[in-house]
């Protein structure tokens, strides 16, 4: 109940400060193409539901069209505008409502589209039994996904192969151990990947080590050594194509 208070109270007072920056990319996205700034994403929730997710468009219309889930940085789907909308995390912002409604928390696993989560392994689907969030350590540890994945033949088997092991394992972490201290925590340091994402990474680094995480997150939280193709929890073997197996 405190969680959902906080929730409710965090992101009205959120989409109230930020309207007018919105407000502004909103008229610039739409001013680019003549199409709505918004894109509702279909994305599955808590108990394995799906809820129209809402973000600011950074990409072309109809991009999702395409058939390809994940994005890198040099995506030629990205717009002008949309390289600067994912920048500065604006396409997050607008989730924010879907806070205010219920479908997502400030803090949990971020979620995922239904071709993804049909591949989860039996012990990941514990990651759709709360609500999903805007930022957890994943999205911390993880912030630069889209430069991970730049220049990959396949952004969605290499997502499945480097990014989504640690991203399941860290988001079963916060499942597990999820509190409010930690919630508020996970939200600073999310802040704080902005103005310094070495700093951010540390301090997740020694949260995760305070909360009792093993010496394989500590590590993996630093981002200090290349990422390596691994199983995802719950599997024995690395994803070798898009069918997820």
């Amino acid at each position: 109940m405190l969680k959902r208070i906080f929730d409710i109270l965090a992101s009205s007072l959120g989409l109230l400060t930020t309207s007018p920056i919105l407000l502004i990319f909103m008229v610039l996205v739409w001013r680019q193409d003549g199409h709505s700034p918004f894109y509702v994403a279909p994305r599955v929730g808590r108990g394995e539901r799906l809820f129209p997710m809402i973000k600011l468009r950074s990409m072309i219309k109809n991009a999702d069209k395409t058939g390809v889930d994940s994005t890198s940085a040099s995506d030629g789907r990205i717009t002008r505008i949309g390289h600067l909308i994912r920048k500065f995390k604006l396409d997050e912002l607008t989730q924010l409502m879907n806070v205010l409604v219920g479908h997502m928390s400030l803090v949990g696993p971020r979620p995922n589209v239904f071709r993804e989560t049909e591949l989860y392994t039996v012990e990941e689907k514990q990651l759709l039994t709360i609500r999903p969030g805007i930022t957890d350590f994943a999205s911390i540890v993880f912030s630069d996904e889209a430069d991970i994945l730049t220049d990959k033949a396949d952004p969605d088997l290499a997502y499945n192969q480097i990014i989504r092991p640690g991203k399941s394992r860290l988001g079963l972490f916060y499942v597990e151990n999820r509190n409010f201290l930690m919630d508020l925590q996970l939200i600073l340091l999310t802040i704080l990947t902005i103005v310094s994402r070495e700093r951010a990474l540390r301090a997740t680094s020694s949260l995760l080590k305070r909360s009792g995480a093993d010496e394989n997150l500590v590590k993996l939280a630093l981002r200090d050594g290349p990422l390596l193709p691994d199983a995802p929890p719950g599997a024995k073997e690395i994803v070798q194509n898009r069918m997820g197996v």
